[in-house]
């Protein structure tokens, strides 16, 4: 492969996928706005409360286990809300949420006042979880869809841990009553949807000129946009710090096979793409993204992270 095109699909993967996550975060789990917080719980919980000043934020910041990091929780009242933005399905957010809890609760019961006793025969109080996932990806889900736990095991057993996840499809034109009821989700989808539209008319405007004309579709009475615009550099940097998932996978898919094809050997070419599949998995997960990019363009790096992973046998990996 020559370098022109080394460099032309590395330019290809410097599109982030996942910025809708971040700004979910950026807008949703900032304490200088807590009100949009409270008024995204009113909203989910049809509840009405005023102060955002009764919100505990208990975001795991900086602490990851395996290189998950939650996107949104805080203390309301009696619930424990722990809220996640995606986009694109994922039949796995009730485990993520049951690793979530586990780190969130753990820092609940250390830092508690009064202190709470896991030992005493008195039974401890503590506040009620409520999980829920915001969807707002290209594939079309209803306006809610139940996820559960038991669906991650075997079907002849029964878990003694049961959770269910609600993920509410928050793209343009679904949950029109729970969007009207909570302005800044509202302005949020309508971004979104700003962006994926000006993106499909324009595939090669600049990144910074997408989110510029995005902010600028927002209504007038958004409560979203001065802030927008005050981060607008941060807000286009969400956007184009790291790459198109669907691209790079389509690019380690053809990277295996050329190796395979390379090597002559219909199962070459089929263990090319699974050690480039896993490889990706990994390096995803790490969030390891130079990384990705790194391997895409250099096979000998490529073949040094295959080692260094233990993937060139793939029957111990």
């Amino acid at each position: 492969m020559n370098t022109k095109k080394r460099l032309s699909r590395k330019k290809k993967l410097n599109v982030n996928r996942e910025y809708k996550d971040r700004l979910f975060k950026f807008i949703f789990g900032n304490p200088v706005h807590k009100d949009w917080m409270l008024a995204l719980f009113n909203a989910v919980n049809g509840s009405s409360y005023t102060d955002p000043e009764a919100i505990k934020i208990t975001t795991l910041e900086d602490v990851i286990y395996m290189n998950m990091k939650n996107d949104v929780s805080f203390l309301i009242a009696d619930t424990m809300n722990f809220y996640e933005a995606q986009s694109t399905y994922n039949p796995n957010m009730p485990m993520r949420f049951l690793i979530y809890a586990g780190m969130v609760y753990s820092a609940y019961v250390v830092n508690a006042e009064p202190r709470i006793n896991m030992y005493s025969l008195k039974q401890q109080m503590f506040p009620a979880p409520r999980l829920v996932c915001f969807y707002n990806g290209k594939d079309d889900y209803e306006d809610v869809t139940e996820l559960h736990l038991q669906d991650a095991f075997p079907k002849d057993t029964k878990s003694d841990i049961a959770i269910t996840v609600r993920m509410i499809n928050v793209n343009y034109g679904k949950n029109k009553d729970l969007l009207n009821a909570c302005l800044p989700l509202r302005d949020y989808s309508l971004f979104v949807h700003g962006m994926r539209q000006i993106r499909a008319q324009n595939p090669k405007m600049m990144m910074k000129r997408v989110v510029g004309l995005a902010i600028d579709t927002l209504p007038e009475d958004s409560l979203i946009k001065p802030f927008l615009l005050e981060h607008k550099a941060e807000v286009t940097k969400m956007c184009i710090t790291e790459y198109d998932e669907a691209r790079t996978m389509a690019l380690f898919k053809e990277e295996g096979r050329e190796e395979g094809r390379e090597e002559g050997l219909e199962k070459g070419r089929e263990e090319g793409e699974e050690k480039l599949s896993l490889l990706l998995q990994k390096l995803i997960e790490q969030g390891k993204n130079e990384d990705v990019h790194h391997a895409l363009i250099d096979k000998e790096y490529r073949e040094h992270l295959y080692e260094a992973y233990g993937l060139n046998d793939l029957n111990a990996a």
